[in-house]
């Protein structure tokens, strides 16, 4: 028999045992099928699209600003009107040329020490030409910076202890008296006040972390460890600076408009945690219209527990992200942030495939109607508060309740685990939030002052990378929160944190005024702590 012929023998046998289903079951088994083609497909479209957006995380560009190209859906005249903005008459449309701004380097170096040398002919010095004695016509004068790198020296100070020599003839008890010197910033220590404000500065304002200043010293022959360097932080710290972080606090809970945020931080020897289980940084800052206040503050965890019990004292509007553990906060108005609903457009635009027409307009049009708030905005920033609430009124609010009419629209059309139907979503679940900027016109738009004012600890975090113990990581807090509250002030954050550790060793710290006196914005601090 040939080989072909076995193999028909065989087939019918094995078809014989195909399970038969019936008309119903198999109408099942398609719908099962279907349903399951469907998950997948949605499943890979989302891979696809994280893919998408890490690669252009990766290697495109991080603006969120707006193409050109993109979609309007505000194309009307009175779109590009602003707001308040008078007719120019002729005489103030007519273009003069700019004159050249003349000493503009003098007015750049006047505040820094100035050494002249003079460059002048000797006496026998004559005229080339005539052989007469020569006279001094004008000068040419050329400015330029010098730097002097750091410049360590040692300062003893010397307390001279005093008897009395008439005590000593009389045989009675003789009074030793010792000549008064200034109080150290860190007692039984080489620490001085400028060489801790310099350690503080250039690791929290300038991210260097305290093993490479460690490197830096050793290479000018000084041997400071990285350990002492960081008792010196703990100790200047928790013995000065929290005099001034708890009236900053105090200060804080009065004030009606907050913003708040909080990012990652690693502390690797807390006690019953593992070291991978990230603690957080939280920060709470004042508004735009108040003097500058910002605060940091370490916690072991991202409960909604923290903030609440940091800002127990605080009522009014707290600007916020998504995040709902903000959402425990008592007597406290939520206000949204249009940035980070913007932003969910931006990586759902840079992440779907140009050639899917209906997403790509969805996109276009979700960021068109944030774009157009801040833009409303931008022409409001010179009014009132009361003006600007009204200007909402008439402007914003029509934006808004189109908005949120196009979302419920957009909610049944869009896939729910995409990254526009994830931006959809947080919009919708966010209204109340997002629309509390219409109630007063002190509140902001966004949230973007909190995350301006965390970002120098997240790049310095980038360099140190974690904190050892918690009371290193609460110290940072303190820090962090004294250098951007001063810098915010205008001060000079090294020569401020040299104030403050000469004053508050040699002064009463249980009175009051003393403490105030020395806060960032007080007007008792002297002029060299100031910037121009």
């Amino acid at each position: 028999m040939p080989l072909w012929y076995n193999y028909l023998m065989i087939i019918p046998k094995k078809v014989k045992h195909i399970k038969e289903y019936s008309r119903a079951e198999l109408e099942q088994r398609y719908l099962e099928l279907e349903q399951k083609n469907e998950s997948l497909s949605a499943r890979l479209q989302w891979y696809e699209e994280q893919f998408r957006l890490s690669r252009q995380q990766r290697f495109g560009s991080s603006s969120e600003k707006s193409m050109p190209d993109q979609i309007s859906i505000f194309n009307e005249p009175e779109a590009e009107t602003v707001v308040f903005c008078p007719e120019p008459a002729i005489e103030e449309v007519i273009v003069k040329p700019k004159k050249k701004k003349k000493g503009h380097k003098a007015s750049v170096l006047k505040d820094f020490p100035k050494e002249i040398i003079e460059y002048r002919l000797s006496a026998e010095e004559d005229c080339t030409q005539c052989g007469e004695e020569l006279h001094e016509m004008s000068k040419q004068v050329r400015a330029e910076l010098t730097v002097i790198p750091a410049k360590v020296s040692v300062t003893e100070h010397v307390s001279y202890i005093y008897s009395c020599r008439s005590c000593e003839k009389q045989d009675i008890t003789v009074p030793v008296i010792k000549a008064k010197a200034p109080a150290p910033v860190i007692t039984k220590s080489l620490a001085s006040p400028s060489l801790v404000s310099y350690i503080m500065t250039r690791k929290y304002m300038e991210a260097l972390p305290l093993y490479r200043q460690e490197q830096q010293f050793k290479h000018n022959g000084i041997r400071i460890t990285r350990q002492t360097m960081a008792n010196w932080m703990i100790k200047a710290s928790h013995d000065w600076l929290k005099l001034l972080y708890e009236k900053m606090h105090e200060k804080l809970q009065t004030k009606d408009i907050l913003h708040a945020d909080e990012t990652e931080v690693e502390v690797l020897c807390e006690p019953n945690r593992p070291a991978s289980k990230s603690s957080y940084m939280w920060m709470y800052r004042t508004s735009g219209d108040s003097v500058p206040i910002i605060l940091f503050n370490y916690r072991e965890g991202r409960s909604g527990s923290y903030p609440k019990e940091f800002l127990k004292n605080f009522s009014g509007y707290l600007h916020v992200d998504g995040y709902a553990g903000y959402n425990k906060l008592e007597n406290v108005t939520l206000a949204g942030c249009w940035a980070h609903a913007r932003r969910k457009y931006d990586e759902a635009l840079k992440s779907i495939p140009k050639n899917t027409e209906s997403a790509l307009t969805a996109c276009q049009e979700g960021l068109a109607y944030c774009n157009r708030l801040f833009e409303i905005e931008r022409s409001l920033c010179d009014l009132d508060f009361t003006k600007r609430k009204e200007e909402r009124q008439r402007l914003s609010r029509p934006v808004v309740e189109a908005y949120f009419a196009w979302l419920h629209v957009q909610k049944e059309l869009a896939l729910p685990q995409s990254y526009l139907g994830k931006a959809i979503t947080y919009s919708l679940n966010q209204k109340e939030k997002l629309v509390a900027f219409l109630e007063d016109g002190r509140i902001e738009v966004s949230n973007n002052r909190a995350e301006r004012s965390i970002k120098p600890f997240v790049i310095g975090r980038k360099n140190w990378l974690f904190s050892n113990t918690p009371k290193g990581a609460t110290a940072s807090a303190m820090i962090y929160s004294i250098i951007e509250t001063a810098k915010e002030n205008k001060l000079k954050p090294f020569e401020y944190l040299i104030y403050i550790f000469e004053q508050l060793p040699n002064s009463d710290i249980s009175d009051d005024t003393v403490i105030a006196n020395c806060l960032p914005w007080s007007k008792e601090l002297p002029d060299y702590c100031r910037t121009t």
